[in-house]
Formats: C-alpha cells, structure tokens, sequence
C-alpha cells in the first residue's frame, strides 16, 4: 500500500474527476435515442483506454526529460511519422493526416502537440537565464516549425495553428521581452500574408473569409458555421434534452462529434449545461496551473504550462469556430470530441502533469489538500 502511494502521489483527485465530467459530457452528446450510436460505442471504450494510459503515465519519474537526449529522439521520431503519413496515410475528407491500423486509426499530429511542448520545456529551461536572447526564439521556432510545415501540408490547417499557438505561448511563459514579442508578431503577419498568397488552398481562404460574413455563402463555405449557430441558439436555457438535438442528430450538422460537439452539446444541454462545461473546463486549467506554479524546476513549470496553453488554444479555437467568430478549421475541443489519437494525448498530458507533482516541494505537497 505504501509503494502504491509512492507511485500515485502526484495524484490530483480534482483535475481527475474535472477531466472524466468533460468526457462524459461528450460522451452523452453522442448519444441517440433513434439510429447508430456507434460513435457513442467506440468513444466508450477510447475513455476507458484513456484511464488507463493516463494512471500509467503517473508512475515514471518525469526527470530523464530533463536531461540527455530523450526530447531530441522523440523529436525526430514524431518528424519521421508526420513524413511517412504523407506518403502511407490515410486520405479523409481531402486531408492526408491518419494511419489506418484497420481497428482504429492514429494521428500523428495529436501526438506532435505534446513532443512540441517537451521539446520546448526542455529547451527553454536550460536556457531561462539566457531567454533575453532572441536567438533562442529564432532556434525554438524552427524546432516548432519542422512540426508545423509537415502538420500544414497534410493539410491539418486546425492542429497547425493549435501549434503555433502552443510554440507562441510558451515563449510568453519563458519570460520574452515585449520587443521581441512585436518583432515576432511582425514576422507573424508578413508570414500569413506569403501564406495566403502562395500556400493556402482555396478552401482555407474561403474558411479565412467566410467567417468575416457567415452568412454571404449559406450554401458553401459558410453552410457549417451557420448550422453550428442555428443549433447553439436553439438550445436557448436549458436545452432540447440528451440524444434529441434536431441540427446534430438530423445530420443538419456535419461532423457534429468531433469539429462541432460544442454545437451540438449547446442544442441539447442549453446555457445551463455550457455553463456547467466552461466550470469543468477552468478547473482542469485552474489544475495545471497550480501544478505549474509549484513545480519542481522550470522544466516541469513549463512542461505544465505548455500543456495548459494546449487546451486553451484547442477549446477557444473550436468555441470560436463554432459560434462564428472564427474561421472553421476543423479543431476538437479537449475531452468532448470523438476521436482517440487526440483523447490518449490529453489524458497522457494531465498523468505526465500529475506524475511530475511527484517530486514537487514537499512543502506543496503536504500543504494541498486537493489531491487524494
């Protein structure tokens, strides 16, 4: 009992219990009282396997990341997947994203996400004292550019951005001066502009434009973002009830369990269920942070934070898509959304961030009384 104790220490019985309420609300929302719910089926055993993988991932001690070439080795590795998916992938709705291991599919990009955060833990904790450098930037960029060049041309315009967003938050985290921030932004906006006229596809500048005006095109590009906002507003205060929402389970709404099952929990749990869904949510971010504050060396604060900066980025990216005031780009919300790749990555990231606490302060450890 003593050993299990040891092993399970960094056990956060809150940030646990938050994660598994989110899940299950996705869960529900998949849910039909009339036709297949084998999405339902197929996601009940993903959080299952999700569990498991992530009480597994509480029991290593996290340190070795620090040091050696572990980070550098899992870098290389997620590259060489992002290539070979281009060539042996599998092709769905125009992306070439997804291995098809026949009894289910992984995703490479799901997993880049995380290898980027602990490449980039790893390499602005050595160099914390020197961050005034912009070179370091420049340097940590093009480690987070290799990821998204290979992530872009699948194309998975959704995961690219989520991993901009991830490299531009952790270098927020690790201290950058305001200068540097301006120059990257400049460096941003010259790039999206070469972007938009050299490498977007003409369906992602439609996306890019039709969230300016959703409805100018009902009919095309615009024909998922309206239905998203048809079906959040009709769920008005309390919603049409589990496994009765009109717009998702009539099929009015595409892709309703994964790119917009926030739409389609709106319609059927209303504002009072999305209130419940955004607590659950600043709970879990509420979680990672204390875990990132009282962290053990910047290593684990950053590796926390960066994981933290992954669900923000992924829940307001995919609420904004889904209330139209951004461009649908085909993004999950974090445990709500079909799908194991990205589901196995979340729940390993929170048990890496718990098993981390392991080793935290002991003054933190005795003084919380959060964890079980």
């Amino acid at each position: 009992m003593e050993q299990l104790r040891t092993l399970f220490g960094g056990f956060d019985a809150v940030l646990f219990l938050s994660v598994i309420g989110l899940t299950l609300m996705g869960l529900v929302t998949m849910y039909s009282h009339a036709g297949d719910n084998g999405f339902f089926d197929r996601q009940l055993l993903w959080i299952g396997i999700a569990t498991v993988v992530l009480f597994l991932a509480i029991v290593p001690d996290y340190r070795f990341l620090r040091t050696g070439n572990t980070a550098f080795y899992l870098y290389v590795g997620i590259l060489f997947l992002l290539i070979l998916v281009l060539f042996i992938g599998e092709i769905t709705l125009g992306a070439q994203s997804r291995f098809d291991l026949g009894v289910f599919s992984f995703q490479p990009s799901d997993m880049a996400k995380l290898v980027l955060i602990i490449v980039l833990a790893k390499y602005f904790a050595k160099r914390h004292e020197l961050i005034g450098d912009f070179k370091h930037i420049i340097v940590s960029g093009v480690y987070a550019m290799g990821i998204f060049g290979l992530v872009f041309i699948q194309p998975d315009f959704g995961s690219a951005i989520i991993l901009f967003f991830v490299w531009l938050g952790m270098i927020l985290v690790s201290g950058i001066k305001i200068g540097h921030l301006l120059t990257v932004f400049l460096v941003g906006a010259i790039t999206f502009g070469l972007m938009w006229q050299f490498v977007f596809f003409d369906y992602q500048r439609d996306r890019i434009l039709t969230f300016l005006d959703p409805l100018s095109d009902i009919q095309g590009a615009g024909y998922n973002a309206y239905q998203s906002t048809v079906a959040i507003g009709s769920g008005e205060l309390f919603g049409k009830g589990i496994g009765y929402g009109t717009q998702s389970k009539l099929l009015f709404l595409p892709e309703y369990e994964t790119d917009f099952i926030f739409a389609a929990f709106a319609e059927e749990w209303g504002l009072t269920g999305v209130t419940i869904l955004f607590a659950l949510f600043g709970l879990v971010i509420w979680r990672l942070l204390t875990h990132a504050i009282n962290a053990a060396t910047n290593f684990e604060r950053l590796f926390a934070s960066g994981v933290c900066i992954l669900f923000i980025a992924h829940f307001f990216v995919h609420i904004g898509m889904n209330i139209g005031l951004l461009p649908v780009t085909g993004t999950t919300v974090p445990f709500l959304s079909y799908g194991g790749s990205h589901l196995l990555t979340e729940f390993l990231a929170v048990g890496m961030v718990m098993g981390m606490h392991r080793y935290a302060p002991v003054r933190y450890q005795a003084s919380s009384v959060l964890e079980a």
